[in-house]
């Protein structure tokens, strides 16, 4: 758990920063581009000081194409249609993903991960900003598209570690490159493609860009799935959620934005509820 908390505070602010300051600024798809060329120059050398068996690079690369590369793309068009509060409320449905998909794939369902998770949707529901945009609806299943996309890789990549038939345990850091490189088979074509010559134009414009490639996306992704690796499905799921007050608080503090302080203290505190149920049970059943 506190692995994934301190990503958590440290993604508090990529929304800010690419609502901000990116959005309608550069191009999304070379923004985009951008973040995952650089997190994959980060692990390339431990690549290749490090082979492994084929299959396990090829899964990591599918998982790091959903996760990463398509949750990217809807990611930051969503920022083209909705205000920062709002992409943050509409990532309230990802805990639900997180454990249906899990579950899914382990072939049970567990009504308590279920119902935690939507009590933490209920505490993120309680800071619904008001003020939606014409594009709310667009905006609304772009998010969504997102949201399915990081929890399914997540949950995937989750399961890939504990099923992997190995002799030995698999060392995280020494093949997580196989990850930012399948997301750049997604999105490099997609740039091509659909990118526009609208290039970053200030040092402040390549300064976030450097700060999320390498520190969000380069070391935020790699500690958030071995933060994964080392919860349970449920609370992985609701620290999904835990990202939404963090990031209005940032929002708030930094940037100004209008916030109902009350409600988000109470969303927040409802949020607390729904990842100490998961805790109780957890400790109750003895494991996931």
């Amino acid at each position: 758990m506190p692995i994934l908390w301190a990503v958590t505070l440290l993604w508090a602010f990529s929304f800010s920063l690419i609502g901000v300051y990116l959005a309608g600024q550069v191009d999304s798809y070379f923004a985009v581009l951008t973040r995952i060329v650089l997190a994959s120059l980060m692990f390339l050398p431990l690549l290749l000081r490090n082979p492994i068996a084929p299959a396990l690079a090829l899964r990591l690369m599918a998982i790091g194409a959903i996760q990463l590369g398509m949750m990217y793309l809807f990611y930051y068009q969503s920022f083209l249609l909705l205000t920062v509060p709002e992409v943050l409320v509409f990532t309230i449905f990802t805990p639900v993903y997180v454990t249906l998909i899990y579950d899914l794939l382990a072939r049970r369902f567990r009504a308590a991960y279920l119902f935690s998770a939507v009590v933490a949707i209920l505490g993120a529901a309680i800071m619904r900003y008001n003020q939606l945009s014409p594009d709310f609806w667009l905006g609304f299943f772009v998010v969504q598209g997102a949201n399915l996309c990081f929890a399914s890789g997540q949950v995937l990549y989750k399961r890939l570690l504990e099923t992997w038939p190995s002799s030995k345990p698999v060392v995280q850091h020494q093949i997580f490159g196989w990850f930012y490189l399948g997301a750049l088979l997604v999105v490099l074509p997609a740039w091509l493609m659909l990118g526009t010559e609208q290039y970053p134009s200030s040092p402040l414009h390549w300064g976030i860009l450097l700060w999320l490639g390498i520190v969000a996306s380069g070391l935020g992704y790699f500690f958030w799935n071995l933060g994964a690796t080392r919860v349970s499905s449920g609370q992985l799921a609701i620290m999904n959620n835990a990202l939404i007050p963090a990031g209005l608080i940032v929002n708030l503090l930094i940037w100004n934005r209008d916030t109902d302080l009350l409600r988000l203290a109470a969303g927040a505190a409802v949020m607390m509820l729904a990842l100490w149920l998961v805790s109780r049970y957890q400790k109750d059943n003895g494991g996931q």
